[in-house]
């Protein structure tokens, strides 16, 4: 019998995920009911967070964050280019424009010098907001970039749609991942191959109870019912989106939720293993980076191959991993070189991004997944590169 395919992410849905869901498709509300509040409940106090607003997916949680702050046209934001498409994408929803960061070609990640560099790119314009993102679920220089942010007058906004379950160490204490310790607001993504799958959902942590409830107006359109008004009675100070995200899929959020020490353990665990896994590969081959103090749940097993010393492109190693039964992606494709991008701030040198981009492989890592199913990943890798 072969071996079953091993993608390169996937959920892992359970029995009672399942009747968490068919509970829910008895309730009278299948949106904009208790469920949602409890979800939220739950997702701040696993954080650590103040405040948590649960919306249909990631992109809409960084789109109404920038929203939600007053981030608009003429405002200026940084974002790394290492990063999926929707962080740059939501500054220039509302109008800002984009100052693309290096990063760190090791580990992917926007390190203190970068943003540096790009503040100083986007003088003499104010910087508006700072939208660090924890790739890979490393969690980065945090308390670095929100000094860095401040000086130069600019809100802290985490993209931390791969870090659910991450923490940073700071002395002898862990902090997680939104809890908003550093920053304004903290933006995660329930995808199906993220942490905990909701299909699609997203949720922003913020410290900031204000904020909390204009990003509870933006997400239903703008609506407000005043107090004693009368009960059909709505008013629109001005327009939002629906963003919300239903009972249902709250429900199954709800239930993954409660799986996430789990979840992050698992993962642990088989990261743990490719690092001792992939060592008989090295130099050729390397895990990505990891910078001191982050205390990862990985979202992303990202290894860095020299393609061109072994003589063979990404694509032919991609494909014939695919054909021994294994998946893998690429994360990320620099954004700033983007026909979009490219044609709205022209040819842009960020070594670092191109030189990660270039070397960059994802391996699976899921919790389905056995400590074995690692060494047939590796193996398999081995084989393709002969070594």
């Amino acid at each position: 019998m072969a071996e079953p395919f091993l993608p390169y992410g996937r959920q892992t849905i359970e029995d009672d995920d399942i009747a968490a869901v068919a509970a829910a498709l008895r309730d009278d509300l299948l949106t904009t009911g208790p469920r949602v509040e409890a979800f939220e409940a739950a997702f701040a106090e696993a954080v650590g967070a103040e405040h948590a607003v649960a919306c249909a997916n990631g992109t809409a949680a960084l789109h109404l964050t920038m929203l939600a702050l007053g981030v608009r046209e003429g405002d200026v934001c940084v974002v790394p280019s290492t990063t999926f498409l929707a962080t740059a994408n939501c500054v220039r929803y509302v109008g800002a424009e984009v100052v693309f960061a290096d990063v760190d070609p090791d580990s992917g990640l926007m390190r203190p010098q970068d943003l540096s560099r790009a503040l100083d790119q986007a003088a003499p314009r104010q910087v508006t907001a700072v939208l660090p993102v924890h790739l890979r679920g490393e969690v980065l220089d945090l308390p670095a970039i929100a000094a860095l942010a401040d000086s130069a007058g600019a809100v802290v906004v985490e993209d931390a749609c791969h870090a659910l379950g991450s923490r940073l160490l700071q002395g002898n204490a862990e902090v997680p991942v939104g809890s908003g310790r550093w920053s304004s607001a903290s933006t995660f993504s329930f995808h199906p191959v993220k942490t905990i799958a909701t299909g699609e959902g997203g949720m922003i942590t913020t410290p900031d109870a204000g904020l909390a409830e204009r990003l509870r107006r933006l997400r239903s359109h703008g609506m407000v019912r005043p107090p004693g008004a009368d009960p059909w009675w709505y008013e629109m100070a001005e327009p939002g989106f629906n963003y919300r995200l239903p009972d249902l899929l709250c429900a199954l959020g709800h239930s993954q939720l409660a799986k996430l020490p789990r979840f992050s353990a698992a993962r642990q665990a088989l990261a743990a293993r490719y690092l001792e896994a992939l060592t008989p590969l090295a130099p050729a081959v390397r895990p990505a980076a990891s910078p001191e103090g982050s205390v990862a749940t990985p979202h992303l097993m990202c290894v860095l191959i020299d393609f061109a010393a072994l003589g063979r492109s990404r694509r032919q190693v991609m494909e014939a991993l695919k054909d021994r039964g294994i998946g893998s992606q690429v994360h990320y494709i620099p954004v700033h070189t983007q026909p979009y991008y490219r044609a709205r701030y022209g040819e842009l040198d960020l070594p670092g991004a191109q030189a990660w981009y270039d070397r960059t492989l994802s391996l699976p890592l899921y919790p389905g997944m056995d400590l074995a199913d690692v060494g047939r990943v590796v193996a398999a890798l081995g084989e393709v590169l002969g070594l």
